[in-house]
This record gives structure tokens, sequence and C-alpha cells, in this order.
């Protein structure tokens, strides 16, 4: 999750972000909360860490014509446990 992600989800009034300034619709700069920022890219960064290691849908295909539904739920939840929420 990048910085602007987590600004456009914590301040839902910006609409535009240019470095680290943020401005509504009608160019006004919008302050935001810089902890608030970080806290929710840390409570959020389980989900681009198991995007990443989750395999392709080739190969969860795959696993689940070879190995059967139960391979397949080891695989997933093996990547649920090393990166929970």
């Amino acid at each position: 999750m990048t910085k602007h992600e987590a600004i456009y989800a914590v301040v839902p009034t910006v609409v535009v972000i240019r470095d680290d300034e943020a401005f509504d619709a009608d160019g006004n700069p919008v302050a935001y909360d810089e902890a608030a920022v970080r806290a929710y890219i840390d409570a959020n960064a389980y989900k681009a860490q198991r995007a990443a290691a989750y395999p392709s849908i080739q190969d969860q295909l795959d696993l689940l014509y070879h190995g059967g539904m139960d391979a397949w739920k080891a695989a997933i939840t093996a990547v649920k446990e090393e990166f929970p929420k």
C-alpha cells in the first residue's frame, strides 16, 4: 500500500495528491494526520504481502485439479498464517 492510497482512504475529501500535499475538489489544501496515515498503512500491510505470496491463479487451478480442494486450502492457509491480519 502506498502513502497516497492511505491518504485517500483516511481523508475522503482528498481528490488530488502532489508529492505529500493533498487537495480537495476545489484545489484547496487538505491537512491530514501523518500518524493516522502511517497507522492505516501498517494495519493494511498484510494485504500486499499476501497478494505477493499467493500462487498465481493458474497455479491455484492446477493445484485444485491435481491435488484437490484440501491441497488448495493448505496452500492458501499457509500464506494467511504467514501474513496474519
